[in-house]
């Protein structure tokens, strides 16, 4: 079956913020060889491409993507090794986190449970080393399958091959694109799995409590590096964005047209009817220069802007 291409789809559906403009060019690939035909296509067409996952941790222009929008589609989950300790899971990266910790709950297996609500593919999680707290999906990727975009090779990669960090793999280059990724995580008794589906649902009410769950891409800002902050408390350099937010005072109130900063984190803007991605950036921008004027310092978004035809944030 031919992979099939539509034209001008909306993609507002298919983002957390609910905003933006349509796709020129759209494809949702499940195989390997989808994924190659979808490359292939860019090419010959000359079009520029992005691969879209949940479509939480972007902000789509609104003038939407003159391009290929590739959008991995659910695909499958299997078990495919197994030792006295450890169950190894290879998950596609259309399939999301969510779905991957019932499944493995399922089974008597546990370790991701930690990122539990936090929205996202495995395509989006390897891309940007999905971490909640001290737990990286690093911790537990052990070898992927990745098309390389150029050639449409299938390659067969190990941890090291991402060259993982805070917010970081070699999949933001852009030159390849996962297919699948396979984790090794604990064979669990039925206590521990019963703790772990515990553990589980605090994580979610915590989440739930603490953070917006809808039309919102997560922390918008990543936290600074530290050489980029001077700002020392307890003899160490606070790096935590939410803190020089919080100390502006935006948590709650700033707003531009249809979008506010969020009452339950000042790190996490929220879109509502109506909202544009206009908004959206005025506001950040907003943030950014309340931050700069009062601490001397920038913040550099951790959300990926798709369609804009220039950066619209400031840079430092």
């Amino acid at each position: 079956m031919e992979l099939r291409i539509d034209e001008h789809v909306s993609l507002k559906d298919k983002n957390w913020f609910r905003v933006g403009g349509p796709a020129r060019y759209f494809c949702e690939p499940l195989t390997a060889k989808d994924f190659k035909d979808a490359f292939s296509y860019a090419r010959d067409k000359n079009l520029p491409f992005f691969v879209l996952g949940h479509g939480a941790n972007v902000l789509i222009s609104d003038d939407g993507f003159d391009g290929l929008i590739i959008h991995p589609k659910h695909g499958s989950i299997s078990i495919t090794q197994e030792d006295a300790e450890h169950i190894f899971v290879t998950a596609d990266a259309g399939i999301l986190m969510d779905e991957l910790i019932e499944y493995t709950l399922a089974h008597n297996i546990t370790g991701l449970e930690v990122f539990s609500a936090i929205p996202g593919s495995i395509g989006g999680s390897a891309f940007i080393n999905l971490h909640y707290f001290e737990a990286l999906i690093s911790h537990f990727l052990v070898s992927a399958q990745v098309i390389e975009i150029a050639t449409g090779e299938i390659l067969d990669v190990d941890t090291a091959w991402f060259g993982f960090g805070y917010n970081q793999s070699k999949l933001m280059e852009r030159k390849h694109c996962l297919i699948n990724a396979t984790l090794k995580l604990k064979k669990s008794s039925d206590v521990e799995t019963a703790f772990a589906k515990g553990r589980r649902l605090e994580i979610t009410r915590h989440r739930i409590s603490r953070y917006p769950s809808s039309y919102t891409c997560g922390s918008f800002f990543r936290n600074f590096h530290a050489d980029e902050v001077t700002l020392v408390v307890n003899d160490k350099k606070i790096i935590w964005i939410a803190y020089y937010l919080d100390k502006i005072g935006v948590k709650g109130s700033l707003s531009v047209g249809k979008v506010r900063v969020s009452h339950q984190h000042a790190n996490m803007l929220v879109s509502h009817d109506e909202a544009t991605a206009a908004d959206i950036v005025t506001l950040a921008r907003t943030m950014q220069e309340l931050v700069r004027k009062e601490f001397g310092i920038i913040p550099q978004p951790e959300c990926i802007f798709v369609g804009f035809n220039e950066y619209p944030l400031l840079q430092k």
